[in-house]
């Protein structure tokens, strides 16, 4: 089994390290503790949790259908626009999104500095990595 410290679920999930607190005392997570002492909690549950609120940060409201799968809602926290292209970066949750796209789609969005936005990505190839200090499951 894969144990996360406090710390670390609550930066995966981009929650405080208090409310992964509020979770164990809920009874969402189970809270054990590792051979240093300190308090961690059950990768798998912290895993499942994240898929459940996935689906709660997904845009409801589109009705737009699209083959790509993963879909980051967030927040607009930086645009660069010149006559042609624009660089427009969103904050995701704890992960910050860069989309290069034409000037003119940034103003058919209505896309400025604090607007919500989805980042919706469709790759044909993702590389997986693990830490070195890994525990091999086998």
């Amino acid at each position: 089994m894969t144990q996360l410290r406090v710390r670390d679920a609550a930066a995966f999930l981009g929650i405080s390290d208090d409310t992964v607190r509020r979770l164990v005392d809920g009874g969402t997570f189970t809270r054990a503790t590792d051979d240093a002492g300190r308090a961690v909690v059950d990768g798998r549950e912290v895993a499942a949790y994240a898929r459940e609120r996935s689906s709660e940060l997904t845009d409801p409201a589109s009705t737009v259908k699209s083959s790509a799968r993963n879909r980051f809602v967030g927040i607009v926290t930086d645009l660069v626009v010149d006559t042609v292209m624009a660089q427009v970066e969103l904050q995701c949750g704890p992960h910050r999104v860069v989309s290069l796209m034409s000037a003119e789609a940034v103003r058919d969005l209505g896309l400025e500095v604090g607007s919500v936005a989805v980042a919706s990505v469709k790759a044909t190839m993702v590389a997986v990595e693990a830490p070195a200090h890994q525990e091999d499951p086998r």
